[in-house]
């Protein structure tokens, strides 16, 4: 018979004797690694290590979902697990959901194939997690509704996780909470977060970015998951308690005997979830793949009190917010033009205003500001994404966007942060530093015999509007006589770097000073008088004259 399914804490000895039952009739007819690794004296499982660079990303929560598979497995062992959609929606896994967990399970077999990560894991752990996207309430995208927040870790009853997003993901400014189906925590995402959906965002709230979030994180290290040790490490990895691998185990077994497919928003959702989309407290799990700052391993939760109610409190659930609080789109709120010369600033900051879905201003709505395209723009301290909240009008406004030397186009985005609602687009454009006059720095005469290298090197400072205009590109060019002056193929020249003759050099910068001082010139044996000019990125130009003649003869 089916057991219910909704959220229960860790209940002491009873739980476990049932869960170890469940684990052990799921294994019976499963090869090796169907079983959990013993520490060898048949107690409880060897704990395995987490990532190097990270604690426990669920925070060691006991807050999950410890309710076992229904007794009554899908099919027979054997069996396929491509099966139609048929039976309760208990054993089948939301259409959308399925497609991410198995579309993560082939990205991390042509990436990381040692690891042999199976689909059945992420399954498993995303119905212990948050009951398979609570019952697959995504939309076309795989993005939840709303989304899916545990509870505070402010330390009551659970662990103790400063703000580490200021709210950006979870919309709390104080402490962290564990966000999405696979239940990151903020500090986490940022480091393991994956577009699985390849639609340019890792967003925690999609299914397909959070499916292959929690697969490469299961698959850190050299661990190989079809070895039940590795497994087992994994999963302690995530959520440090020998509960949650049983728990976590004993689905994953049930899996492996076979699953189907159920439609998108007909999968089993815990009673405590009631079907609801509110997008505060879900009673989603607190296990998110997130590091643990303190780097500490909390104990599991202990047994409740005979007669009384678990040691741990729930979290109460607040209601859905209304129109007035829900988010309707974030737009331009009258950003002009974007534009701004190499290595400036840009003048214009971009702004962006959040509207509920009756039209009015919706403040403290957290925006994602993002530089795209290529180029070496980036706001102040040098970030290419910054996450600010909306005020009491509704608007926020980006850092200072500060150009690099890279010319061009580019595109800074703007959006709801966790959210599926479009991005607004921001072009800008970096045009190259200019000059309105260049000069020389000195008026020697320029002179070389035949043959020979001039002693005087040239040196001009460029100006913009009367200032020193630094690192503006010059080219240097020996040119004819006439109206329509070319490259003058006899007289001066340059060297390249390996010797060779040039009469024309590209590339050149002033520097901080504005000032330029050219290459070596050299004369051929023609004499006269010759011209060198020099243009600036911007258009100004000075004509440099050169003279090549024998040196006068010794008096007798």
């Amino acid at each position: 018979m089916a057991a219910q399914f909704g959220r229960r804490l860790r209940r002491g000895a009873t739980t476990t004797a049932v869960a170890a039952v469940a684990v052990a009739a799921l294994a019976a007819s499963q090869g090796p690694g169907a079983v959990l690794a013993s520490n060898g004296s048949g107690g409880e499982p060897t704990a395995g290590s987490a990532p190097s660079d990270d604690g426990a990303p669920t925070g060691n929560s006991p807050y999950y979902y410890t309710d076992l598979p229904p007794l009554n497995t899908p099919n027979k062992p054997g069996s396929s697990t491509n099966l139609p959609v048929t039976g309760s929606a208990e054993s089948g896994i939301p259409a959308s959901v399925l497609a991410a967990y198995k579309k993560a399970e082939q990205s991390l077999a042509d990436t990381d194939a040692a690891c042999r990560l199976p689909w059945q894991l992420l399954a498993a752990i995303g119905k212990v997690e948050s009951g398979q996207a609570r019952g697959g309430r995504v939309d076309a995208n795989g993005t939840t509704f709303s989304p899916i927040l545990g509870p505070v870790l402010d330390g009551r009853g659970f662990a103790m996780i400063k703000d580490t997003d200021n709210g950006a993901y979870d919309g709390d400014p104080t402490n962290d909470r564990a966000v999405g189906p696979m239940q990151f925590i903020p500090s986490t995402w940022e480091t393991w977060g994956q577009d699985g959906n390849d639609d340019g965002r890792k967003d925690p709230n999609n299914i397909y970015d959070a499916a292959l979030a929690a697969g490469r994180y299961l698959c850190a290290g050299s661990r190989d998951l079809a070895v039940a040790a590795d497994l087992d490490r994994a999963v302690l990895s995530y959520n440090h308690s020998n509960e949650y691998l049983r728990t976590v185990r004993s689905w994953f077994e049930y899996y492996r005997r076979g699953t189907h497919e159920v439609p998108d928003g007909t999968g089993a959702v815990p009673p405590d979830l009631g079907g609801s989309t509110h997008s505060d407290p879900d009673p989603g799990p607190s296990t998110s793949p997130s590091p643990n700052p303190s780097g500490s391993t909390k104990p599991d939760p202990k047994p409740s009190k005979p007669g009384g109610g678990s040691s741990t409190p729930t979290p109460t659930p607040t209601p859905t917010p209304g129109p007035s609080r829900t988010l309707g789109v974030v737009e331009n709120a009258g950003t002009g033009k974007l534009t701004a010369t190499a290595g400036g600033a840009f003048s214009e900051r971009i702004k962006a205003r959040a509207k509920n879905v009756l039209g009015g201003a919706l403040a403290k709505v957290s925006v994602t500001f993002t530089v795209t395209g290529d180029t070496d723009a980036r706001f102040e301290g040098g970030k290419s994404t910054v996450t600010l909240l909306t005020g009491a009008d509704g608007t926020v406004t980006a850092p200072v966007l500060q150009a690099g030397e890279k010319t061009g186009g580019f595109t800074v985005r703007a959006s709801a942060t966790g959210r599926s609602l479009p991005a607004v687009p921001y072009t800008a454009t970096v045009t190259a530093r200019q000059a309105d006059a260049i000069v020389r720095t000195d008026d020697k005469a320029l002179t070389a015999a035949p043959g020979e290298e001039f002693a005087d090197t040239v040196v001009v400072k460029a100006t913009y509007k009367d200032a020193v205009a630094s690192g503006v590109a010059v080219t240097a060019t020996m040119i004819t006589d006439g109206d329509t002056p070319a490259e003058n193929d006899k007289g001066p020249y340059f060297k390249d770097a390996d010797g060779a003759t040039v009469r024309t050099l590209t590339g050149l910068r002033t520097g901080a000073d504005g000032t330029l001082e050219l290459p070596r010139l050299y004369a051929d044996d023609t004499a006269g008088t010759f011209k060198l000019r020099l243009t600036t990125e911007g258009g100004a130009t000075v004509v440099i004259e050169l003279t090549v003649e024998a040196p006068a003869a010794p008096a007798a």
